[in-house]
Order: C-alpha cells, then sequence, then structure tokens
C-alpha cells in the first residue's frame, strides 16, 4: 500500500478562528461526523468534481477528486520526478512558472527541500500534526493560483520535450496528457479556493 492525499480546501474565517493547535482536529470533526461529514458518504465521487458535505458543514469545506489518481501520492510523486526531467528544456516562463506552483504543492524542489506547509497554519506538534501533506493559506493560495495561470496558457508547448525527456512506457504520470491533467486539476483546486479566500489541505489518512 502506498502514501494517499486527499485534498480539500477549507473556510479561512471557519478553520481560523481557532488556534493552529485546534484547526486539524476541527476539520477532522466535520469530515467523518456521522450524518454531516464525507466519510462514508452515499453519494458518488465524481473524478474531476468536488464533494461538497451536508448539513452545517456545508459551507466550511469541500473535496476535491482528482482525474486518475485513485486518491493515491504517487502520481503528484511522479509528476514531479517527469518534471525534473524535462524542466531544464521547457522555455524558461514555464520553466520557471511550474517551479514556483509545483514547488508550493508537492515537488520537493531540486534540493528536495521544499515545504509544502504554511508555518502556523497548523500545530507543529508531532502527536498532532500527523497526516498532514500540504497546507496553504489563502495568501499562499492566491500567489500559486496566478502562478498556474500565468503558465496555464503556454503548457502546451511543453508537450514536445516531455515526450523527449520525460515519457516513460509505463507508470504514473507516463505522458504528457497525464501530466498535464493532474496540473489542470490541481489549478481547479487553486482557482476555488482563491475565489473563495479560503485554504488548501492535502491530507494522507
Amino acid at each position: 500500500m502506498g502514501l494517499d492525499i486527499t485534498v480539500l480546501v477549507a473556510d479561512w474565517s471557519w478553520l481560523g478562528e481557532v488556534p493552529p493547535r485546534e484547526r486539524l482536529s476541527r476539520l477532522r470533526a466535520a469530515w467523518y461526523a456521522d450524518e454531516t461529514g464525507l466519510w462514508d458518504h452515499e453519494a458518488p465521487v465524481v473524478e474531476g468534481g468536488w464533494e461538497w458535505p451536508q448539513g452545517a458543514g456545508s459551507t466550511c469545506f469541500a473535496v476535491y477528486e482528482f482525474r486518475g489518481t485513485l486518491g493515491s501520492y504517487k502520481p503528484h510523486f511522479w509528476a514531479g520526478e517527469r518534471w525534473e526531467s524535462v524542466r531544464d528544456h521547457a522555455d524558461p516562463l514555464v520553466q520557471a512558472g511550474l517551479d514556483a506552483l509545483l514547488r508550493g504543492l508537492f515537488w520537493g524542489g531540486l534540493d528536495g527541500e521544499a515545504e509544502h506547509v504554511d508555518p502556523g497554519f497548523f500545530c507543529d506538534d508531532p502527536a498532532i500534526f500527523y497526516g498532514v501533506l500540504l497546507a496553504r493559506s489563502p495568501d499562499s493560495v492566491r500567489k500559486l493560483a496566478t502562478a498556474w495561470e500565468r503558465v496555464r496558457p503556454r503548457l502546451g508547448g511543453l508537450r514536445g520535450a516531455f515526450h523527449q525527456y520525460a515519457a516513460t512506457p509505463q507508470g504514473w504520470v507516463a505522458d504528457f496528457d497525464e501530466f498535464a491533467a493532474l496540473l489542470e486539476d490541481w489549478g481547479r483546486v487553486l482557482s476555488e479556493a482563491a475565489q473563495r479566500g479560503w485554504g488548501v489541505v492535502g491530507l494522507s489518512e
């Protein structure tokens, strides 16, 4: 079994009104609520779409279902690996834009030290801070959404270089279309959160 990831957008006025030590438990409690949460939700999961809780929690958070990932973190990891293979052959504007975007979401960067959790978003006590893969405040989300909007129109120009330097006959993110689809899904997450002034959280259960 590999690492999984669930990506949520969360209302900062609701999440941020409690101390950092209590935010993760508040989010998890709303997610797992018996009748109003999303755990064992009866509604069908739609890839490339949103799941919204019922009742009082419906205005607090939502979960995005990425296409073709089966909830696994592996496609995100391998997207970062494919980017490392192709980035030196990308247009400078695409390189700068995707470096900023992917370092902010799931790629460790060339030095492997990129942080994906904003300081102070959650408590940093390991006993409480388990399972957090990503936590971006509304300010960070707006910057990442801007980076995506700048690079999105140029992304197609990466197809040839990706095919030559990063494509693989098998495995996750095997071709440019899979790479682009994953980034487009992240773009949807960032756009939704930015429009609402919300944060973005990635959790592993």
